[in-house]
């Protein structure tokens, strides 16, 4: 096994008993599995994903997933609740390799900075071009990208640099 497969590897045991963990700029951090109403607002917002060009001409596909390991530029290894990127990245039995379009982050109660403080910046470093990250007790939608941030209250449409729109 190749050292990043070794530490994938062991991230996928933490699963075994019930961590998420993630390894950013070297730093490990984890949370708990996500709840039900996590995994709802997961589920409600990736339902709203789509295209705005027209499907007879090219342009991203939207292609979205929940929850996969993504290895980044800087060897970091992070799972988005939703990453969304314009056709389906071809990594399949290890870390995916292509950096996202844009990643949506559903805060859970008590990891709030890992999605807002540390989220946003490290996503933005890695050259993803929308960062949203949607709190689903408070409403408050941040929607970041290098140019600046803006707050709005759910239910927000957004429109990503790529092309895509959700409503979150």
């Amino acid at each position: 096994m190749a050292p990043s497969d070794v530490v994938l590897d062991r991230l996928l045991r933490a699963e075994e008993i019930g961590v998420r963990l993630e390894i950013v700029a070297g730093l490990p951090i984890w949370e708990a599995q996500p709840l039900l109403r996590h995994q709802e607002e997961v589920d409600r917002i990736r339902a709203s994903i789509h295209s705005r060009t027209p499907s007879n001409q090219a342009g991203c596909g939207c292609f979205h997933i929940a929850d996969i390991y993504i290895q980044f530029p800087d060897g970091s290894l992070k799972r988005p609740d939703i990453s969304v990127f314009c056709s389906r990245p071809t990594d399949e039995d290890v870390a995916v390799t292509t950096v996202p379009e844009a990643v949506v982050e559903v805060i859970s109660k008590g990891y709030e900075a890992k999605d807002l403080e540390i989220g946003p910046r490290f996503y933005l470093s890695q050259g993803v071009k929308d960062v949203v990250v949607f709190d689903p007790y408070t409403l408050v939608v941040l929607h970041v990208r290098r140019n600046g941030a803006t707050r709005l209250v759910s239910p927000a449409h957004l429109q990503l640099e790529c092309g895509c729109d959700l409503m979150v």
